[in-house]
C-alpha cells in the first residue's frame, strides 16, 4: 500500500480487510469515516463511478459492509475540499438545538422540515453531518432516515452496539414507528390499512419515484383517525414495513395524498391549503419504540407549531362553515 507523504499527495489505492466492528454498516458510512477531510460529494460520486468497490465488485452507497469482505478505496486527495467549506454556524445550531434524547449508545432529535437527514444528491449537510460539527469529538451514526421534508424523531447511534442492535430490530419488524400525517379528503373508514406492494423506479431525470407494483416488495402500513378537519382528516400511520415513501404512496394510492405532498400529492389541494398557510408535506415521525439488551426505548416528538397551526386554520374554517 502506498502511504501519502503530505496532505496533498494523492493515497495510494488501499486494499482493507472488513473486521467486526463494520461488520453491518452501510459503505458510505464507513467510507467517511476512512476518508476523513474528503467531500461527501467526492465520496458519493467514487461509489457511482465504481471506483470502490467491496470484494472486486461495484458498491452502492446502502450497500452493507459483512467481516470478511475486501474493500478496495482509491487514490483520493484529503486535502480536497468542496466548495463549501463547512455549514453555516445557524445550520450546526438548529441540528444541536434538536436533540430530545440522548444516553451510552443513541442520540435522538426532532428533525425540522426541510433538513435532510444526511448529505448527497445535491445537499452539502444533512443532519448527520451538522451533528459531526456540532460534537466532533463523537462518533455518530445514523440508524435510519426520514425524508427532508418529513419532521419528527430521527435516530443516531453513538456506539457499533446500538448502530447494530437498532438495524437488526428494524430488520426484524421489532420497532414501532408511528407518524402523523394529514389525508386530502375523507376516507370512508375510521381505521383501516393499506397492504399493496412498493417498487423504486427512476425517472428520466433523474428523480427517483416509488409506485404501486405488483413485482414490488411487500408494503404494509395502518392508519388510524385522529380528528377530522374542513377537506382533509389527520391520521395516525402505523409502519408495517419501512420501505421508501411508503406513508405518502400508500396514502395516494387510496386516492387521499397526504396534504402538501409536492411528489405524489393532489396539485389543486396543495395550492388551496397553501392558501391556508400549509407550505410543507404534513407528515411528521411522531413516535419510535423499541427494546435492545433488555432495555426499552420510547421516542416522542410533539406537531411542531407550523402544523398545529395549520390544524388549527382548518378547524376555524370548518366552524365557520356549520
Amino acid at each position: 500500500m502506498q502511504t501519502a507523504t503530505s496532505p496533498d499527495v494523492p493515497q495510494g489505492v488501499r486494499q482493507l480487510e472488513i473486521g467486526p466492528e463494520r461488520d453491518g454498516q452501510r459503505i458510505d458510512n464507513a467510507l467517511m469515516t476512512l476518508l476523513k477531510g474528503v467531500p461527501k460529494s467526492m465520496i458519493y460520486r467514487l461509489l457511482r463511478t465504481g471506483q470502490v468497490r467491496v470484494n472486486g465488485k461495484r458498491a452502492k452507497p446502502d450497500t452493507r459492509l459483512t467481516q470478511g469482505d475486501t474493500l478496495r478505496i482509491p487514490p483520493v486527495r484529503v486535502a480536497e475540499r468542496s466548495k463549501e467549506e463547512g455549514a453555516s454556524q445557524a445550520a450546526i445550531a438548529a441540528a444541536a438545538e434538536a436533540v430530545i434524547f440522548e444516553d451510552k449508545h443513541f442520540l435522538v432529535i426532532d428533525k425540522p422540515s426541510g433538513m435532510a437527514s444526511h448529505g448527497g444528491s445535491g445537499v452539502s449537510f444533512g443532519a448527520v453531518e451538522l451533528l459531526r460539527q456540532a460534537r466532533p469529538k463523537e462518533h455518530l451514526e445514523l440508524v435510519h432516515r426520514l425524508d427532508r421534508d418529513t419532521s419528527g424523531v430521527l435516530v443516531f447511534a453513538r456506539t457499533r452496539a446500538g448502530l447494530t442492535g437498532l438495524q437488526a430490530a428494524i430488520r426484524a419488524g421489532e420497532v414501532t414507528k408511528q407518524y402523523l400525517c394529514l389525508m386530502v379528503g375523507h376516507p370512508q373508514k375510521a381505521k383501516f390499512d393499506v397492504n399493496v406492494p412498493l417498487k423504486k423506479s427512476i425517472l428520466q431525470g433523474g428523480e427517483r419515484m416509488v409506485r404501486v407494483a405488483d413485482d414490488g416488495k411487500p408494503s404494509l402500513t395502518f392508519f388510524r383517525e385522529m380528528e377530522q378537519y374542513s377537506g382533509a382528516r389527520l391520521m395516525q400511520a402505523t409502519l408495517g414495513t419501512g420501505r421508501t415513501h411508503q406513508i405518502r404512496v400508500h396514502a395516494a394510492h387510496i386516492g387521499h395524498p397526504l396534504a402538501g405532498d409536492a411528489k405524489y400529492g393532489d396539485k389543486d389541494a396543495n395550492k388551496r391549503f397553501r392558501a391556508l398557510g400549509l407550505d410543507r408535506l404534513f407528515l411528521h415521525a411522531a413516535h419510535m419504540g423499541f427494546e435492545l439488551d433488555g432495555r426499552s426505548y420510547g421516542f416522542s416528538a410533539p406537531l411542531p407549531d407550523d402544523l398545529k397551526n395549520f390544524l388549527d386554520t382548518l378547524a376555524a374554517k370548518r366552524k365557520s362553515a356549520r
